[in-house]
Order: C-alpha cells, then structure tokens, then sequence
C-alpha cells in the first residue's frame, strides 16, 4: 500500500475509535450526540474506502524478467545514410526513454533492424502484425499470457511479457517488447507513433528500397 494510503488508512481507524470512545464514555445519551456519532462513524469509513481505493489505483508495477538473447544491434547494409540515421536515433531514444527490452523494424518484406535483446530466429509477421498492418494501427498486448498469439513474437524474442505493434502504413510494423507486464504507458505509444511517421516519410524516399527501385523503372 502507497505510504498516503496508510496515512489516510490510519486517519480514518484513528477516526473511528475516538467516535467508540466517546460513545462510550459519555454520560448521557442525546440526539444531538448520535447525529455526530453517526457523521464521525461515516467519516471514519470514507476515509478508510479511500485508502482501499487509492491502492488500487496505483496498483504495483510488475517486477522487470530475466529475458534471454544478447545485446546488440543488428542493421542491413543496403539502406540510404538518411535511413540509416534515422533507425539509429529513433531505435536508441526507443530503447532508452522507455521499458522496451528489444526492437525489431520490419518494411516490405525485409527486417530492417533489429536492436536491443536480440533471438536468434528468423521473423516473419504473423496474424497481429497483419491484422495492425491492414488497419494501420497500433496494437498493446499488456500482458502477451492473455493472447493466444502471442507465439508470433517468439521470433523477436521468447516469452516477452508485453508487446507494443505500431505500423508503418500498410507495409510494415515496428515491435517493441517490454522487460514486464504493463510496462508500456500511454505517453510510449503516443511518442511510437510519432516517431513511426517520421521514418515511413524516411523510409518511402529511401532509393536503395528495391520495390521503389522496381516501381521507378
């Protein structure tokens, strides 16, 4: 319990027994001091539900796994130096301002990038990344035990505990995995996705990309 809570807590059991005791120790019973025996009584309570509520409001967050894989950072050579910068700082800026564990870039058909706690399986996007790609939109997976596919990011890396899906258009997606459950806020996702338009711009200029350089010819 947060230490407001048990303050507030402790206000209102302290409350409560000085209402008992001076019910009890009073000498005369009247209406006027039930009316405030009743008032306390139920200051006492709200001030108790308060304290239950305010728990789980800010509910503990989950401890950070031991995840396997290695550090790294692995990136194919046949990109634009603007690509290139762009991945570098929007990966790292990823990896360090939130509780990602590992990123992976995935664009028309190829993996980019791959940065953090790297596996060692090939990817290959399954049914979510589909689905986030047809939509253009983000997917959360909070806790990745409550979805049955989540199997599909084994292949980023084993048993993540929480995966955030954002796409890049229609043709691609980047994956990030955290190092907990709800471990991605709100504010990570609204900063993805504005990072996510700046490297599809990037991206959709790149020259070196082979299926612009076949539409081209």
């Amino acid at each position: 319990m947060p230490l407001p809570a048990r303050y507030v807590l402790s206000m209102g059991v302290l409350v409560l027994l000085l209402t008992v005791v001076n019910a009890w120790t009073a000498h005369t019973i009247n209406p006027e001091l039930q009316r405030a025996e009743v008032i306390a009584g139920l200051a006492a309570v709200g001030l108790m539900l308060i304290a239950v509520l305010w728990t789980q409001a800010n509910p503990r967050s989950a401890e950070r796994q031991e995840l396997p894989g290695e550090q790294g950072l692995v990136m194919i050579d046949d990109l634009d130096e603007m690509v290139r910068q762009e991945l570098g700082w929007g990966s790292h800026m990823l990896l360090t301002a939130t509780s990602a564990a590992t990123l992976l870039v995935y664009w028309r058909g190829r993996v980019l990038l791959r940065r953090g706690l790297i596996g060692s399986e090939s990817f290959e996007p399954g049914a979510i990344c589909q689905r986030a790609m047809e939509r253009n939109t983000l997917v959360s997976m909070v806790k990745t035990a409550l979805f049955p596919g989540r199997r599909e990011f084994d292949a980023v890396l084993p048993d993540l505990p929480s995966v955030v899906v954002s796409a890049i258009g229609h043709d691609g997606v980047v994956i990030l995995g955290g190092w907990s459950e709800r471990c991605f806020t709100r504010s990570d996702e609204i900063w993805l996705k504005g990072w996510i338009e700046r490297l599809r711009t990037t991206l959709e200029g790149d020259s070196s990309d082979p299926i612009d350089s076949e539409s081209s010819t």
